[in-house]
């Protein structure tokens, strides 16, 4: 295959599970674990494609996906932070609803082919031999991905707000001590994090397919979970992780297409199985650099 192409298509491939892998480390920088990914994920795509077939505008899709995603991790922030619900169960029962609710929204829109995003020649950089259709003749949310990895990077490294974040993540007592609204901190960063996820779902129903299928982010949600983990929480190495996966995704089709004599399931399979084997790695060097407060409910009078 073209090397340019290639390089092209693992971008695209990553774009839906860095989108929601930068979105949760934030949430999980706050302190909060929310295993809802994947529900949030599959309702951004069933409201983004539903929005952009009906108004014939992808970028409206994306719109409403980002709100719908959000809309979702809103419901898992009042039963965690407000009720201070299980958050491991909460995030569970949130994946089955988000599964069970893109099943109904999406029954009418089954076999309908949606508009989808307009490559952005950028110009003179497009015009570059071999670099050029690698790596600036794609999409916008192609680039709106490692714009928001950059401005994360930045927000958590330099800004008051982000030490902040961290700080509630880290020691949420602490930062109760200090007068910081722990609560109000944490659920703008879980309805960060639903938006983010429902942008990653859309770009699957509006641009990488584009039509609705049930179940069509097939464990994407997972995978940007344990991509967090394998970043040690860090937004640079969530791209890392991400376009990794990507690159992995992209070859087993690649090998499935030249017609491999390695067997198809375990081709499919192949790049679950490489996360979980990079997972099992990591958590046997101790590489962690977890937020201390990570999973753990905050109650005011404590």
């Amino acid at each position: 295959m073209n090397p340019a192409l290639l390089v092209a298509s693992i971008m695209i491939s990553a774009t839906p599970i860095l989108l929601a892998a930068i979105g949760e480390m934030v949430v999980e920088k706050s302190g909060v674990l929310n295993l809802g990914v994947e529900g949030m994920m599959i309702t951004g795509a069933v409201v983004g494609f539903a929005v952009g077939v009906s108004f014939t505008s992808p970028a409206l899709g994306f719109v409403a996906a980002a709100a719908g995603g959000a809309a979702l991790s809103l419901v898992f922030a009042v039963l965690t932070q407000v009720l201070l619900s299980n958050q491991v169960a909460t995030g569970l029962g949130l994946t089955l609803a988000g599964l069970g609710l893109s099943s109904l929204i999406g029954k009418p829109y089954e076999g309908i082919k949606s508009p989808t995003l307009p490559k952005l020649d950028i110009p003179v950089l497009s015009d570059l031999p071999v670099l050029g259709r690698m790596l600036f003749s794609h999409d916008a949310m192609v680039y709106l991905s490692l714009l928001l990895v950059a401005g994360v990077w930045a927000f958590l490294k330099y800004t008051r707000a982000g030490l902040i974040l961290r700080a509630v993540g880290e020691s949420h007592g602490s930062a109760h001590a200090l007068g910081y609204k722990v609560v109000r901190i944490r659920v703008a960063a879980i309805l960060f994090g639903g938006a983010c996820a429902g942008l990653g779902g859309a770009y699957l129903s509006l641009v990488r397919v584009p039509q609705w299928t049930e179940g069509m982010t097939a464990g994407a949600g997972w995978i940007a979970l344990a991509i967090v983990v394998f970043a040690s929480w860090r937004a640079g190495r969530v791209a890392l992780g991400a376009y990794l996966f990507g690159g992995i995704t992209v070859l087993q089709l690649n090998l499935q297409a030249a017609g491999a004599s390695v067997p198809v399931a375990l081709l499919s399979a192949s790049p679950y199985l490489i996360t979980i084997i990079v997972l099992v790695i990591i958590s046997a060097r101790g590489a962690h650099g977890a937020p201390a407060s990570l999973g753990r409910s905050f109650h005011a009078s404590s």
